[in-house]
């Protein structure tokens, strides 16, 4: 099993309760990170630090062991006039501070604007494999 401060390599495949497959590391190089680095989210490294190299399960996270609940206050309006380029809903912008957002809707005086995680409020569920401990 893998302990705290050492690195390993996962293949995960994530879905949300409808089914939908949100990522997968199947078709690219297994995940690696440090087991208790805090890279990955809480229910993902403690899964992770239950398997044996060569062995697998399947988890389902609630958004508290995910990406948090959705944050109200990271959902905020700017008056159109305010906007730099056109806008359509689901553009990805960045904020002045850095921070990834998306366009949730737009209308002739506002621009919406969530900041959350996309995955934030949502339940997740992994099968995850522990390809190495490095």
């Amino acid at each position: 099993m893998a302990n705290e401060g050492e690195k390993v390599a996962v293949h995960y495949h994530g879905t949300l309760d409808d089914g939908t497959i949100f990522d997968s590391s199947r078709e690219r190089d297994p995940l690696e990170f440090i087991i208790g680095s805090g890279q990955v989210i809480p229910g993902f490294d403690v899964a992770a630090r239950s398997l044996d190299v060569g062995q697998s399960t399947t988890v389902r996270m609630e958004p508290v062991d995910a990406y948090g609940e959705a944050n109200a206050e990271l959902i905020f309006e700017v008056p159109i006039d305010q906007i730099p380029e056109p806008l359509k809903e689901g553009d990805r912008v960045e904020l002045m501070n850095g921070a990834p957002a998306v366009v949730t809707s737009v209308t002739d005086a506002i621009v919406t604007v969530d900041a959350n995680h996309p995955l934030a409020g949502q339940a997740l569920t992994f099968e995850i494999e522990l390809v190495a401990i490095c």
